[in-house]
Formats: C-alpha cells, sequence, structure tokens
C-alpha cells in the first residue's frame, strides 16, 4: 500500500514535525504544499524528507488539490498542520488492501479540540471528513473556502484524526474575525442578498443552534464560550457584507460624479 501525505502550510514551525512524523506512520510519500512561509517550516519539513512545492495561497480547496499534480501514488491523505493521526486510525489505514478497493474515498471522524480539551458538543462532533482519496477520481471542492472532498458512498475507518483547533480562547476569537471577513466576501461573490436585520437574525440564530440544538449547554464554559463566538462569526460576515456593499455604492456614487 502507498499514500501520499498532503499537508498546506504558512508558517507552521511549530507543528509541522509533529504532523509530518504523524503521517509518516501510514504514507511513504509526505508533500508539503507551502504558501511562502517566513519561518522555519520549509527547512524542517525538508530535513524530515518532505517534497516541497512552493505555491502562493489560492483558496483551502485549491491549494490542497496542488499536491496532485506532484503526487507519484494513486491515493492521497490530506490533513492540516494542526492535525494528527491517532493509534486507532494508523491501525486501520495500515490493514486497508487500497489496491482492490473499488472505493474512491474513506472518511474518518474528527476529535477537535480547545487547548488540551476535546470537544464533544456544539456539532464538533464526530466531524466525519473524507481525507484519503484516489487522486484520479476525487479532489476537494475547487474552492477559496473551506473545502471537503465528495465521494459517493465512502469508506469509513475507526479511529480520529486529532485536531488542536485553537490553541486558547484568544485563538478562537482572533480567526473568529477572520473567517467572517472570508465569509463576507464569499457572500458578496456569491450576490447573497441582506438587509439590516439579518446580522441580527444571524447571530441569534446560531446561537441556537450551537448551544440549544448541538448541545453546547453540555460543554460548560467552551459550550457557552463557542456557541457566542460562531453567534458573533455569524453577526460579523453579514455586517461585514453590508459594509462592504455600502463601500462600493459610496465609491461608485463618487466615481459617477
Amino acid at each position: 500500500m502507498s499514500i501520499t501525505g498532503n499537508i498546506i502550510t504558512l508558517n507552521e514551525e511549530d507543528d509541522i514535525e509533529a504532523c509530518i512524523r504523524s503521517l509518516q506512520r501510514v504514507c511513504d510519500e509526505i508533500i508539503v504544499v507551502d504558501s511562502n512561509s517566513t519561518d522555519n517550516t520549509v527547512e524542517i519539513a525538508t530535513e524530515l524528507g518532505a517534497t516541497i512545492v512552493k505555491q502562493s495561497y489560492l483558496g483551502d480547496g485549491l491549494q490542497k488539490n496542488v499536491a496532485s499534480n506532484y503526487a507519484t501514488n494513486d491515493w492521497i491523505l490530506s490533513i492540516d498542520a494542526d492535525e494528527r493521526l491517532d493509534d486507532e486510525l494508523v491501525t486501520a489505514l495500515q490493514d486497508l488492501d487500497l489496491d482492490s478497493t473499488e472505493i474512491s474515498g474513506y472518511t474518518f471522524k474528527r476529535k477537535n479540540y480547545i487547548g488540551d480539551r476535546w470537544i464533544e458538543h456544539c456539532g464538533w462532533y464526530p466531524d466525519w471528513n473524507v481525507r484519503l482519496y484516489r487522486k484520479d477520481t476525487a479532489q476537494f471542492d475547487p474552492v477559496a473556502g473551506h473545502a471537503k472532498v465528495k465521494v459517493d458512498a465512502p469508506g469509513k475507518l475507526e479511529g480520529h484524526i486529532i485536531h488542536y483547533s485553537y490553541k486558547n480562547y484568544d485563538e478562537l476569537l482572533y480567526k473568529t474575525n477572520r473567517f467572517s471577513s472570508r465569509g463576507a466576501k464569499m457572500l458578496m461573490e456569491k450576490g447573497r442578498k441582506t438587509n439590516g436585520f439579518s446580522p441580527a437574525l444571524h447571530f441569534m440564530s446560531a446561537f441556537f443552534r450551537k448551544y440549544i440544538l448541538q448541545r453546547g449547554f453540555l460543554q460548560g464554559i467552551d459550550g457557552l464560550t463557542i456557541s457566542l463566538t460562531a453567534s458573533i462569526n455569524s453577526y460579523m460576515k453579514y455586517a461585514k457584507l453590508i459594509e462592504m456593499r455600502q463601500s462600493k455604492k459610496t465609491s461608485q456614487s463618487l466615481w459617477d460624479q
């Protein structure tokens, strides 16, 4: 069985070694698609035997698909720098007969953490993701935002990807702001309709979904914090969309004068 590991990076010197060593348990080739890191990410990855592909960032799905052009194996296992394979998943992968299977991809559960705390609620678990796939029949959605691999009837494997999502609440809030900006741009490109009530309505909807429907209340202060930041993300995404449209109108008006 031959598998190519795929990691996209930007300044991941704190995580890249552990990520590569995790993949090396099941992969005989590692490709790091790096978007111009300015730290020691590339040097560390090179020392560990990874193939480095330099590629300015194209967006999540598009960037992750770059490795398919360089992989020498038919199967690709893609994880992020802050993710690891647990022992159960490693065993399940080692037991696969990929040479004879008719399945195009396999999905695994993912455990998401804040610091050392596993977040079991708020829709964060089991968080199934297809991450092992045949490069000739599957790929990540070719989009700039968060992308997934779509496979009809994927196989399911036991074990988990361990995802160290956020180091602490500071990082959670920082990334919430970044994600809301990215989300607003995507809504703008799609021509999503909005009005002055949209930010507040999406705030309330997101909080109800996370805290009540997805049982964030069972996760204590973590559940409340996650539910609130998800709500803030939804609010700011639509507030920024309104701001972008207003700025565009103002710029157009000035241009027309």
